[in-house]
């Protein structure tokens, strides 16, 4: 009986997982196809590279670079997410390890923060971006998101699990603050650096309404933003369009692969 029941299981979960992949395995196989079988055909005659050639060599012409918008999210989402990791591994250290005065008050609103969506603060952020003069620029979408309160909470739940020994032991050797910080607290809580990582590179290479709102200047603009208005000008385009859905999500299958180790280490400690 209890194994007919872990074989149901395993059944329904399989079937899930197929059903949950199969919209991206359908866009990644119809990114090959031949424009006259997209939609009429699930697998195809021949595989075809004519999409992605349009995306590396035709799309300039249409003024939609996509492959500068492509290293446009690279290099905003990787600067964002190493300076939440430094930024997060450093604030949590004292709200974690050290005794000083309001510490409790700066982690209750730090969690009172969070509690708040992002989109209250679109309205003032834009107009804070508009009288800096930074509209328009790579500024206006990186400085927003250089700290995360909730990379913060993360990294101070972490720090607390670690033993004071390992800090006493550092300081006996001569170490200052930042050396404990990056050479003994965050390689012992590599985990939950590879979550804070992972999910930041995540929010900041999807996010759509942010660059949206603040570039106009189409060599300026992330792939998810070019893509959205080459889908609203040239919506013809589907093949096109699909290859450069595929390309946008090569980095983060690639993250996840390298760093999953790391990553399914914190997950399976954060439930601990």
């Amino acid at each position: 009986m209890k194994k007919a029941k872990e074989v149901i299981f395993h059944s329904v979960m399989i079937f899930l997982a197929i059903l949950w992949i199969y919209p991206y395995f359908w866009m990644f196989l119809t990114s090959f196809k031949l424009p006259e079988e997209m939609f009429t055909r699930f697998w195809p005659t021949r595989l075809t590279l004519e999409h992605y050639n349009f995306i590396f060599h035709m799309s300039k012409k249409l003024q939609r670079p996509f492959v500068r918008a492509f290293l446009n999210s690279v290099f905003i989402s990787t600067i964002v997410t190493f300076s939440v990791i430094i930024t997060a591994a450093i604030i949590a250290y004292p709200l974690a390890k050290l005794r000083i005065k309001g510490r409790n008050a700066v982690f209750n609103f730090i969690i009172f923060q969070m509690l708040f969506p992002g989109f209250m603060f679109i309205i003032p952020l834009f107009v804070l971006v508009k009288n800096l003069g930074l509209l328009n620029t790579y500024r206006a979408m990186i400085l927003p998101y250089l700290m995360s309160a909730w990379a913060v909470f993360m990294m101070i739940q972490s720090y607390k699990s670690i033993p004071k020994d390992y800090i006493e032991a550092a300081k006996i050797d001569g170490a200052n603050v930042l050396w404990i910080i990056f050479k003994v607290m965050v390689p012992l809580a590599r985990g939950t650096v590879a979550i804070v990582g992972l999910f930041t590179f995540n929010g900041i290479w999807d996010n759509f309404m942010w660059p949206l709102i603040v570039v106009k200047d189409y060599n300026k603009m992330p792939l998810s933003v070019l893509l959205a208005t080459f889908n609203h000008e040239y919506a013809s385009y589907v093949g096109p369009l699909l290859a450069g859905a595929v390309l946008q999500t090569i980095p983060m299958v690639l993250i996840f692969v390298i760093f999953r180790k790391h990553f399914l280490q914190g997950i399976s400690m954060s439930f601990k």
